[in-house]
């Protein structure tokens, strides 16, 4: 017959897990469902913006903050419970209510002094212009050593590529 070590802290703390899941399944409350809600977004990548939709059903623009750095946006808002008294029967909610704050991380950097915004139907909207060293930048090759072949203009470079046989032609 084998000897087991009775760990009685170890039990009840199994049993308080255990009496606390079964009053939050009586209640109906989730607790990861609560505590981790950020709003969803999508992010566009344009020449020369970026484009952020963040979805944030049924709050009030006067409930959001938006923050706009130079390499990060801030969504952070409330939402709130309405007033609602029952005389009889059960009421049951599985919405979510309390604070939310998430922060993007931006590809690129922007200009936060021109941001354009729009709240419609639950969807936050910012539209983000891009700094000018961030927008891409055409860049022509020219590998035939000529330099009029490639009439370059403000927004595009020319650079010269030597080939091998150029090369030991200089040499």
């Amino acid at each position: 017959m084998a000897l087991v070590h009775w760990q009685p802290f170890q039990e009840i703390n199994a049993l308080r897990r255990q009496m606390d899941r079964m009053f939050d399944e009586i209640a109906g409350f989730n607790r990861e469902l609560k505590a981790n809600w950020m709003p969803a977004i999508e992010m566009q990548d344009r020449e020369d913006h970026i484009i952020l939709r963040a979805e944030i059903p049924g709050i009030d623009a006067k409930d959001l903050d938006v923050q706009v750095a130079r390499d990060t946006v801030t969504i952070s808002g409330e939402t709130r419970q309405e007033q609602q008294t029952e005389d009889r029967g059960f009421w049951h909610s599985e919405f979510r209510y309390g604070k939310f704050q998430r922060t993007i991380p931006l590809p690129v950097a922007v200009e936060n002094e021109h941001v354009e915004a729009s709240y419609k139907d639950g969807i936050l909207t910012l539209t983000l212009p891009k700094v000018a060293e961030a927008i891409n930048r055409v860049v022509h090759i020219n590998l035939t050593g000529d330099k009029e072949a490639i009439a370059g203009s403000d927004s595009t470079h020319t650079l010269d590529i030597t080939t091998e046989s150029e090369a030991q032609n200089n040499s």
